[in-house]
């Protein structure tokens, strides 16, 4: 096992959407406002659990202009900028770097047309050398029907603009890559991106957590971080053991049946969201609703 010499944890948030499914700017302050009280190092917005992939650009435009803004440098903004091509990859990027974020995530494109391994790290490696902002690489492995070549990871976690990873893959094989690559840049920051394999990545040697039930289980991966700095693993993991619990009974049990809209009425009853609509239209159980319910009320 080897020890991150510091451990930081980042929210890769929900979008807050108005009933009309447009960016709510006054809950994404209160949201930014919570991630800062609950120790967060930094957002990840428009991501997967954001709804990038859906968002109109408009409304991505002043999602992050309104995150930016609120966060007033006390945390670091990373944006969602995946595309189908390089050219529009660049765009999203520049609109996030107009916008005053300070990285750029790619994660692979949702359509590709002859999709060789050459062709998917080409789409990787043109853009993070033309971006205007630092990468990150967003790795989902086999969750998605695209993928990097694993092979072909560490290539790319060499680039020098990349400068962290989102390691989604839930792959021994794909983690390893991206622990070869930090022994050769140590810079390399590697965010492990599966809420429920928190320590597991910990132990590995991965710096940091970064998924999307962070802002439902803050003060419990405080904990897991301390506890795991001072080497009291079974501490540790029995204090994960109750964070899983938590995120399980948020979205809907171990079938994940109210993913997102678990999540955003968890939001709602903690205050910080005025709806839990989304474009992604998972149900909302009376299970989960009523966990939910007593869960933030405990909080």
């Amino acid at each position: 096992m080897t020890s991150p010499a510091r451990i930081s944890f980042w929210s890769a948030v929900p979008t807050p959407l108005t009933a009309g499914l447009q960016v709510d700017e006054a809950s994404v302050g209160r949201m930014v406002e919570a991630a800062v009280a609950d120790g967060m190092e930094g957002l990840f917005v428009a991501g997967t659990c954001g709804e990038g992939p859906w968002l109109p650009d408009r409304e991505r435009r002043r999602l992050v202009a309104a995150a930016v803004a609120a966060s007033a440098g006390r945390l670091r903004i990373a944006v969602q900028v995946s595309d189908n091509s390089v050219p529009r990859i660049l765009d999203n990027a520049a609109m996030a770097a107009e916008g005053g974020a300070d990285y750029a995530i790619i994660a692979p494109p949702a359509v590709m047309l002859n999709a060789t391994p050459d062709r998917i790290v080409a789409l990787f490696a043109e853009a993070a050398q033309s971006s205007p902002l630092p990468v990150g690489i967003y790795d989902l492995g086999r969750h998605r029907p695209i993928a990097i070549p694993q092979e072909r990871l560490k290539e790319l976690y060499l680039l020098p603009q990349v400068k962290l990873v989102k390691d989604s893959s839930g792959s021994p094989e794909r983690r390893a890559a991206a622990l070869a690559a930090k022994t050769q840049r140590p810079e390399l920051r590697l965010f492990n991106g599966d809420e429920f394999r928190c320590l597991e990545y910990l132990q590995a040697g991965y710096d940091s957590c970064l998924f999307g039930g962070a802002a439902a289980v803050a003060p419990q991966l405080r904990r897991i971080g301390a506890l795991f700095a001072a080497g009291r693993m079974a501490e540790a993991a029995a204090e994960e053991a109750e964070m899983k619990r938590a995120l399980f009974g948020i979205y809907g049990g171990e079938q994940i049946a109210c993913w997102l809209t678990g999540l955003k009425y968890y939001m709602v009853q903690r205050g910080l969201f005025t709806t839990s609509a989304s474009f992604l239209g998972y149900p909302l159980t009376d299970e989960c609703r009523a966990f939910i319910e007593r869960y933030a009320a405990a909080a």
